[in-house]
């Protein structure tokens, strides 16, 4: 739990130094200025993301990049001294004792549950070995034919390894999902105050279900799962663009960073991609302005992010976006061949539907969507009407502005629309709750609650609003308490729970040894270079640095 703490400190003096220079650098001198604390450090982890990306592509994410890493926060620093101490002066007066008391609590809660807990089955499967070939390794051509989930390109991964501290020659510490959690933690703090629960906004109900998502991954999010990362950068970006347009924010330029801040969420998983379609605001804002300049500034830095993730799937499947393949553009000598990325991609859509047999790839959804259905919890099965119905209310509410020429409804059902096409998008593709809960239940609480903000005034001034969440709060928060009691131990209160590692078998290739399992198809982290099965000899030259041949051009057959 200490060892979690620091890196955590560490993680805010970077991502905060990083955050205030790039929107320092993109919004000019006095320009725009982040009202709230917390958007400066999510700016950060965007920048630090597509770094520790960039870094990887040529070299280990390990010290070289950390020390790179501090010397860029030393520069800005030193640049932007006098306006980080005015930032910093303001922070201070604005914070009171019982609020600094509040995120102290909050960063302890944060770590604790950080430090133990679950460990995803995944996680043993590729995470962990996909984390440490980036700590150990530049980015290693055709390194999906070894393993083709390590072909699962994810910019969190990345983010884990330049936090992980593994160069120090401990454990590798896994603790970025915790620290994106204490974020979000943060942000939903922000909701409470003077007034928020006489006169709720929409971006309050944002917050409760973003606590809720909290409450429940509470145990699981030592694991540095992408869905994690995804979910928890989804709901930043819908809080902080729900605010900008309660606030009738004028500027293209908030929302053209929180685009930016999407297309980090793309890198992280393509299940979050249609998110990105909120980019259409800003650019609408920007041409209706004729603002070319911030136009092309925009779209360099969109390409600019999304560049090292593209080159990152290229180099280790020889495919742009790895497990697809209508895209095809190269013809690597150790490109991952298109038969098991066909395969994969079946694999991943089926077993978000709840299946492992890929022969069911093909079944339309009225055949297997019932029994996808019937396998959900009863929580979900709620949400999953409420949805449904949402979308049919959310055609009610789009006609009616149409017909009323009510333009002030124009923002929110845009967003809403957005959320809805997310949801439609998971639901009909991969539905595995994990990948899109967020959409899942952003969706229908933000159109419900539209209906609910529009009628509570004649319904005594948000009494049930108030009457629901706190009844909400105590069952939740007595169920949470209750659970962490039980589960509580002061076993990693020093280090953070280790990896999970299996019994393995070592074997010879190029004078390099490798592991398989023993049984099963977990590895772990410790035994490395791993698979799930024992490699056949697919080097392309001598070392590992030149990469891998798929077993047919290996062999020559």
């Amino acid at each position: 739990m200490l060892s979690v703490i620091f890196i955590w400190l560490y993680m805010l003096f970077t991502c905060y130094v990083t955050g205030f220079a790039f929107i320092r650098l993109i919004s000019g001198k006095g320009v725009f200025r982040c009202e709230k604390e917390t958007s400066y450090l999510y700016a950060g982890i965007g920048v630090v993301t597509v770094y520790s990306q960039f870094f990887s592509i040529f070299w280990k994410v390990g010290l070289g990049a950390n020390l790179l890493l501090l010397l860029v926060c030393i520069i800005c620093i030193i640049y932007l001294k006098k306006e980080l101490e005015e930032n910093l002066h303001t922070l201070r007066l604005t914070i009171s004792p019982v609020k600094a008391f509040a995120v102290f609590l909050l960063l302890l809660l944060a770590a604790y549950g950080t430090s133990r807990g679950i460990i995803h089955y995944d996680t043993g499967l590729y995470h962990a070995q996909s984390i440490r070939w980036i700590e150990e390794y530049r980015a290693v051509p055709g390194l999906g034919n070894l393993h083709s989930r390590l072909a699962y390109n994810s910019s969190s991964f990345c983010l884990s390894a330049l936090y992980s501290m593994a160069f120090l020659g401990g454990q590798s510490y896994h603790c970025c999902a915790g620290f994106l959690a204490f974020l979000l933690a943060l942000v939903c703090m922000e909701g409470v105050g003077k007034g928020k629960l006489k006169k709720p906004l929409l971006s309050d109900f944002a917050r409760i279900v973003s606590i809720y998502y909290l409450l429940i991954i509470f145990d699981e999010m030592v694991s540095p799962a992408s869905d994690y990362f995804m979910v928890l950068m989804v709901f930043f970006l819908v809080i902080r663009w729900l605010e900008l347009i309660e606030r009738k924010e004028k500027s293209c330029l908030p929302y053209g960073l929180l685009c930016l801040f999407g297309v980090v969420v793309l890198t992280v998983k393509l299940s979050g991609a249609l998110i990105l379609l909120l980019v259409l605001k800003p650019a609408v804002m920007m041409v209706r302005e004729k603002r070319i300049k911030e136009i092309v500034k925009f779209i360099g830095l969109g390409l600019g992010t999304a560049a090292p993730f593209f080159i990152r799937n290229a180099i280790l499947s020889g495919w742009l976006v790895y497990p697809f393949t209508f895209i095809d553009f190269f013809s690597f000598d150790f490109k991952v061949p298109k038969n098991v990325a066909d395969y994969d991609a079946k694999e991943i859509q089926v077993w978000g539907r709840g299946f492992s047999d890929v022969g069911r790839y093909g079944e339309p959804v009225s055949s297997w969507m019932p029994e996808w259905i019937r396998n959900l919890d009863g929580t979900n099965k709620v949400f999953l009407v409420m949805a449904l119905g949402g979308i049919v209310l959310l055609a009610f509410f789009l006609g009616y502005a149409f017909l009323k020429r009510k333009m002030e409804m124009a923002d929110f059902l845009f967003v809403e629309t957005v959320l809805a096409g997310c949801f439609l998008f998971w639901l009909l593709s991969a539905p595995l709750v994990r990948y899109g809960c967020v959409f899942l239940w952003l969706f229908p609480v933000l159109v419900w609650g539209s209906l609910y903000l529009k009628i509570s005034p004649h319904l005594d001034r948000y009494k049930i609003y108030l009457i629901v969440v706190c009844a909400f709060g105590i069952y939740k928060l007595a169920a949470f308490g209750i659970e962490v009691g039980k589960a509580a131990t002061a076993e990693y209160m020093v280090y953070q729970k280790d990896y999970e590692n299996y019994e393995t078998e070592a074997y010879e290739l190029h004078g390099y040894t490798f592991y398989h399992p023993v049984s099963g198809d977990r590895t772990g982290y410790r035994d490395f270079p791993a698979s799930p099965i024992k490699a056949e000899d697919i080097f392309r030259g001598e070392t590992i640095e030149e990469g891998f041949r798929d077993v047919i051009h290996s062999t020559g057959f």
